[in-house]
């Protein structure tokens, strides 16, 4: 038995949202991600405050419904500004239905699935009474004192249309008792305050705190496990009894004669759960080592933390035995370095495992817990461009179904190659992809080394437009991908990230031999090119094909349209008269005469006493004094030569430059 699919209506930023879980098994893990500000913390609030507080307020309302309520008057449908949180919940042949069978109303055999709706409506009568003895400030009394007014109600129903009004007889109403039966909701967030300088000793004390929580719990639950420590205990209770009668004796016979009491006493009344409370602490370290827990790393202080209300939780689940239990993490990444993120991510399933009915969700902003991950339990949470409405998306299987999309047979197997690539590159390489505002692709080490240098003196010589903010202040993830760029076009229109990719023209030409071949060849006289991306994103025809010259011609005039509104591709365009094939080509291109002018300081170089010779042929340079496997050092050296003298400044290739400025914006 589990939760399918959760349909969020009119709370905050998730103003008509749907969560599609069907097909997961039972105990299944969801990784709830996302941007800042895209709805994460709001989807697991909102359960909280359907099946825990059950209280709202003005602010929970979305914006755009905002007017309507505070104009609320006889005629308005309140119903549609309802706040409304609805379950699909599908059951087997093995589950007990004790607690389901309350809300299972359809007889059909075949049927496997109960609808449950918790409702937040505005009380209408009663608060438009009360507005009447409110003079002015009817918009201010209303944002005070809205949750005053607004009641939570459950329901059984069979399609959505039943929460209209003119269809409300259908919905059969439950009792929060009856829901709760069901359904056992647990929230562990992460304690960002758990060491703060400022805290409390109280707060110093968190993790001792929870100690003692957790052994209650298992007090509770069972006597005999902790027979030990209640024995303990009783034993100290008999010696401090003795101590006490020798102590207070004197006292007490002067008490006897006052109050004329013959049996009056002090004994110890030790209970394991105050001695838990006020008189153990954690502590790290050995012997005379020891240090108290607030002077412990932060990230091992908030795995701490976590496991144990997780081990506290835990209990819960077990002693209820709910048929559905629902435990929320909140970004437990926080304090916290990657190592430990990704032992915590690997480990939780296992601790977590053989509770019944368990249903997992984690909100993270980590790329370390998401790359850790299994991809098809992630949940993407965003806010189309000009929307107001949260959309959380299955990334597995919607983008899959993208990649295979295709009716032709080759090419929808090379999709699929594409898309088994993108899972793995994911997967090992970098899953800051899905937390980045804006990405930057780059094809080879020697623009890695280069680009942030160019980010740096794009910002300092101001060659972004009025009121563009400065690129090194934007969330832009560098990524080397090489020839693969290509794999990532349906990966980029999912997430409708503003992408730059930065890639060469790599021209070739047919040769004139036997076989057809085509053979580098500088940009002056290529006819085709190479590049992969290039091919797949402009659509290239085939070498063999009629027009791709004239397409070629386009493209190095720059008349073609970018692939989408959201990718840009940058390759060497015609800058000074010269076209490279390659970034190197450009670089030189633009800077030969400061690199003859500091040539001995330049690595990854040879044939220097050729210099002179080709420094006014960018192609000759490249291939005959720059070493082919030498360019990693021959970048590095670029960079540290500009970082190490004042007066040095590297000119930027115009197709670099342009490409920055449309990411800037």
């Amino acid at each position: 038995m589990y939760i399918s699919k959760v349909r969020i209506q009119n709370f905050r930023l998730l103003k008509d949202t749907m969560l599609d879980l069907e097909g997961e098994p039972n105990n299944e893990l969801s990784l709830l991600i996302g941007k800042n500000n895209s709805g994460k913390t709001s989807f697991i609030v909102l359960f909280e405050n359907f099946l825990t507080s059950r209280s709202f307020c003005y602010d929970d309302f979305p914006m755009g419904l905002r007017k309507d309520i505070l104009e609320i008057c006889d005629e308005t449908d309140v119903y549609s500004l309802a706040i409304r949180l609805s379950l699909k919940i599908e059951y087997g042949r093995d589950d007990n239905l004790q607690n389901l069978s309350d809300f299972i109303v359809d007889l059909d055999p075949k049927c496997n699935t109960v609808k449950i709706a918790c409702e937040a409506t505005i009380n209408k009568s009663k608060l438009l009474n009360d507005l009447e003895a409110v003079d002015k400030r009817k918009e201010e009394f209303i944002k005070k004192n809205l949750s005053d007014y607004i009641q939570v109600r459950y329901y059984i129903f069979d399609t959505y249309n039943d929460f209209e009004a003119a269809h409300r007889s259908n919905l059969i109403k439950k009792e929060a008792s009856d829901v709760n039966n069901l359904i056992n909701l647990k929230i562990i967030q992460a304690n960002r305050n758990v060491t703060s300088s400022d805290a409390t000793p109280q707060d110093r004390r968190i993790l001792s705190h929870l100690t003692t929580r957790f052994y209650n719990s298992k007090v509770k639950m069972s006597h005999d496990d902790l027979y030990d420590i209640n024995s303990s205990i009783i034993d100290a209770d008999v010696q401090l009894s003795g101590n006490y009668k020798a102590f207070f004796e004197p006292f007490l016979e002067n008490a006897k004669s006052f109050l004329s009491l013959t049996a009056l006493n002090v004994v110890s009344d030790l209970q394991s759960k105050e001695v838990m409370a006020s008189h153990s602490k954690i502590t790290y370290g050995k012997d005379d080592a020891e240090l108290p827990e607030h002077l412990n790393g932060l990230g091992y202080m908030n795995i701490l933390y976590l496991l144990l209300n997780i081990e506290i939780e835990k209990s819960d689940f077990e002693e209820k035995g709910r048929d559905i239990n629902l435990l929320f993490i909140e970004e437990p990444e926080a304090h916290t370095h990657p190592q430990l993120q990704y032992i915590f991510i690997e480990q939780i399933s296992k601790i977590l495992n053989g509770i019944k009915g368990l249903q997992t969700f984690i909100s993270t902003h980590s790329a370390h817990i998401v790359k850790k991950c299994n991809f098809k339990n992630i949940r993407y949470f965003k806010i189309p461009k000009g929307e107001e409405n949260v959309e959380i998306r299955n990334f597995y299987i919607e983008l899959q179904a993208r990649y295979s999309d295709e009716k032709d047979a080759d090419i929808d197997k090379v999709e699929k190659e594409h898309f088994k690539f993108l899972n793995q590159y994911l997967s090992i390489e970098s899953s800051e992809l899905f937390f980045a505002e804006k990405i930057i692709f780059i094809e080879g080490t020697s623009e890695k080394m280069l680009l942030p240098y160019f980010i740096n003196q794009f910002d300092e010589d101001g060659l972004g437009d009025k009121g563009d903010t400065a690129l090194t202040s934007q969330n832009i993830s560098i990524l080397e991908v090489g020839a693969n760029a290509k794999v990532f076009k349906h990966f980029l229109d999912f997430l409708e990230i503003k992408t730059l990719i930065i890639t060469d023209l790599d021209t070739t030409k047919e040769s004139e031999t036997g076989r057809k071949t085509y053979k580098a060849c500088p940009a002056k006289i290529g006819t085709h090119t190479s590049n992969a991306t290039l091919r797949h994103y402009y659509n290239s025809p085939n070498f063999d094909e009629e027009g791709f010259s004239a397409w070629m011609r386009r493209l190095k005039e720059h008349s073609h349209d970018e692939p989408s509104s959201l990718i840009k591709i940058a390759y060497q365009n015609v800058e000074d008269g010269y076209q490279g094939r390659s970034f190197e080509e450009a670089f030189v291109s633009v800077n030969m005469k400061k690199i003859g002018s500091n040539l001995n300081d330049v690595d990854g170089l040879k044939n220097k006493v050729k210099f002179d010779e080709y420094k006014f042929d960018p192609d000759q340079f490249v291939d005959n004094i720059l070493d082919s496997k030498g360019k990693s050092s021959f970048a590095s050296s670029l960079l540290y030569l500009a970082l190490s003298k004042e007066n040095l400044k590297w000119n930027i290739p115009s197709y670099i430059k342009e490409g920055l400025k449309w990411i800037a914006k």
